[in-house]
């Protein structure tokens, strides 16, 4: 370091520091990192560096759900404190994505902050918001009439969202091809014991069919559809293959109430469809109304390593 404060001496004679580079460079080095690096580190060092990391072109997608996924779920995701950082988060990028914003994927945000992306992201085409109990049908129909642009929606253990929000955005949001709507394990619940409130675990939706009816209606041109775990009858499996006749990828595992005969007879007529995953147990009727899981071996969707830092 020498004769000029800001400048380092090298072989090849002086050169500038990394608080020097241009906004151009800067956006450049930071779009190769993560968002949880551009918020752990770069956006700490200095003035410039922090407007970098505010530039929209950087925060077009919001995407927490690869590090939820590698984790191992905690209790602590449930609280209202976890629910607030995660809502703060999301509103600063959507603010900073001046209206860019095309993905979010993440869990345990509220109505506070989609409430916020309805208004501000009429570009959003991906919305993946699982295991967030604070997100109701208000912000769901909100989303339905300004972001029209939907193809992806993944609304997986919101208990909070009803079939009315189905049929809306179904009815609004035309280019709408991939749906996941899958329950938590309420068949044998453990593994979600002392991580999950247990008013929450209780409060596992009950109108299958009813969903399955907003689904046949209101999303014909569904490919891909995920309802593990969903409480739906025949009829209602039979609805969703009568209206959603484009099926190519449906996901029907743990979904206790269809038979192995009920999925061959409603999915004849699903000419697209190329895989299909059906329920992986047996419940014998003569014991339906017994304790009948204690015995199964249900597959197990556990996460793993550590816990989530912001």
């Amino acid at each position: 370091m020498n004769d000029k404060e800001g400048e380092e001496t090298t072989e090849s004679g002086p050169s500038s520091t990394w608080a020097e580079l241009t906004h151009e460079c800067l956006i450049n080095i930071l779009s190769r990192l993560t968002l949880e690096q551009r918020w752990m580190g770069p956006m700490f060092v200095c003035k410039s560096w922090f407007l970098a990391g505010k530039d929209p072109f950087l925060n077009s997608v919001f995407d927490l759900e690869t590090h939820f996924d590698s984790l191992t779920e905690s209790p602590r995701w449930w609280i209202p404190e976890f629910e607030r950082k995660i809502d703060s988060m999301l509103r600063s990028v959507i603010e900073w994505s001046d209206g860019s914003l095309t993905e979010i994927k993440t869990r345990h945000c509220s109505d506070r902050s989609l409430n916020f992306a309805a208004e501000r992201c009429p570009n959003l085409e991906v919305l993946s918001i699982k295991s967030c109990p604070n997100v109701t049908d208000d912000s769901m129909c909100r989303l339905a009439f300004r972001c029209t642009k939907l193809r992806e929606l993944d609304i997986s253990y919101c208990y909070e969202i009803s079939h009315e929000s189905l049929a809306i955005i179904g009815r609004n949001c035309p280019n709408l091809k991939v749906l996941k709507r899958n329950l938590m394990n309420w068949l044998d619940p453990s593994q979600h014991v002392g991580i999950v409130p247990n008013e929450y675990l209780n409060a596992c939706p009950q109108d299958g069919d009813s969903e399955a009816d907003a689904i046949a209606k209101f999303m014909p041109k569904l490919k891909h559809l995920e309802i593990r775990f969903s409480k739906l009858s025949a009829k209602g499996l039979a609805s969703i293959c009568e209206g959603c006749t484009e099926l190519e990828c449906l996901d029907l595992s743990a979904c206790s109430n269809v038979t192995s005969r009920d999925i061959a007879n409603t999915t004849s007529n699903l000419k697209h469809l190329k895989k299909i995953v059906k329920p992986n147990f047996y419940i014998p009727r003569s014991v339906f109304h017994t304790d009948r899981y204690s015995h199964w071996r249900l597959y197990d969707e556990r996460f793993q390593t550590d816990v989530f830092r912001i």
